[in-house]
């Protein structure tokens, strides 16, 4: 592979400072500082513009609307999850951890739509620019697969898994007249039979503990990271950490994001919180939560562009320093996924590198991507 050297860049480095100097690039590692001889490399003149590692997304499920536009409107796999490679490539995201939800639903988050978006990600394997991995979200009263994820952890096809909980909140609200129109487009029932499915559903609930626990320890025996996703309480990620799921994503309350503060888990919020100066729907605010020590790690949600947004808005408008900014959509979730590799611009590692224009204080854009040492995005 030829060498790469991206000049005239203010780079951010591991310590979090920020030095006006080039990164060299071979064999799709970092190999060190400085342009030295040049010796016919490729140059890539970054102009003054920052180089900053290649952000790291461990939750975003803004790829459903690549398949699902509109309820019940269905595109093909490939065509989408090509689509949105291009998308997460030109916001800055170099690793990607689609979370896919495999729920007792029918529909986009049954099992029959979860095997085959896991297929197509297998299929175009070499084929998207960004690393692209399988982020599983496992509806905890969904018992009836828990043999399958079980032998597809097992066999490496799944690069993260999460324990969602959303049931019990459905069933409670299986009364409110229009309250679960919006679940049952997605499955293609009626309301009325998606109730009636619901209700049945709720009823394995002894269930649950024993299916959480055989996937846990199948996941751990595997090495791979664990989530527990919207954790209420305190006593919620307590159980979770036990059972060896150590990341605590989208915790409900300050206490309970304390709780795994105090445990040394990773602590994830959406990037579009920041953005918006706030959750869509009344949860903790993301900025807050950063502010005190109590996020390690903002993923992008359902939107791609947040990342890059949230980290300048952190930035600018908090003032706080870049390096720690950035560290939570970079450093921050490499680590928690696992992946030391990257995550930094640091000599050895992984050369996922970005270029990124902030415009004078303006909307930041990413005018270059490096992923695996190959420019494969150039505006």
């Amino acid at each position: 592979m030829e060498e790469l050297v991206i000049i005239n860049g203010n780079v951010l480095l591991a310590d979090g400072s920020i030095e006006e100097t080039a990164v060299r690039v071979a064999d799709g590692r970092i190999t060190g500082f400085g342009s030295g001889i040049l010796n016919g490399a490729r140059i890539i003149d970054a102009g003054g513009k920052f180089v900053l590692p290649g952000i790291v997304d461990i939750h975003g499920d803004a790829f459903e609307r690549q398949i699902m536009p509109r309820p019940g409107v269905h595109f093909d796999l490939e065509v989408a999850l090509l689509d949105t490679d291009r998308q997460m490539i030109a916001n800055g995201i170099t690793t990607a951890f689609h979370g896919v939800t495999l729920s007792w639903e029918p529909g986009l988050r049954g099992r029959d739509n979860f095997v085959r978006i896991m297929e197509a990600l297998e299929h175009l394997n070499g084929g998207l620019k960004c690393d692209t991995r399988l982020h599983l979200r496992f509806e905890t009263y969904n018992v009836t697969v828990a043999s399958d994820v079980v032998d597809w952890i097992k066999s490496g096809r799944i690069g993260l898994l999460a324990f969602n909980d959303h049931t019990p909140e459905i069933y409670e609200q299986r009364h409110i007249r229009g309250k679960l129109s919006k679940y049952a487009e997605r499955t293609g029932l009626s309301e009325e039979g998606f109730i009636d499915l619901v209700e049945r559903v709720y009823g394995r609930g002894d269930e649950v503990p024993s299916a959480v626990e055989k996937l846990a320890a199948a996941a751990s025996d595997a090495r791979i990271p664990q989530l527990s996703h919207d954790d209420a309480l305190p006593e919620t990620r307590t159980y979770y950490n036990a059972l060896g799921c150590e990341v605590c994503e989208f915790p409900e309350t300050e206490e309970t994001a304390r709780t795994a503060r105090d445990y040394g888990n990773p602590i994830v919020m959406g990037a579009p919180n920041v953005v918006r100066g706030g959750s869509h729907n009344g949860a903790v605010s993301a900025a807050e939560m950063v502010a005190k020590d109590l996020c390690t790690v903002l993923a992008s949600d359902y939107y791609y562009p947040a990342q890059l947004l949230a980290a300048f808005r952190l930035h600018r408008e908090m003032s706080m320093g870049l390096g720690d900014a950035w560290s939570l959509v970079s450093h921050g979730p490499a680590h928690a996924a696992g992946l030391e590799d990257r995550g930094d611009i640091t000599e050895g590692k992984r050369a996922d590198i970005i270029i990124v224009d902030d415009h004078d204080g303006g909307t930041p854009t990413v005018d270059a991507a490096i992923v695996d040492g190959r420019p494969i995005y150039l505006a």
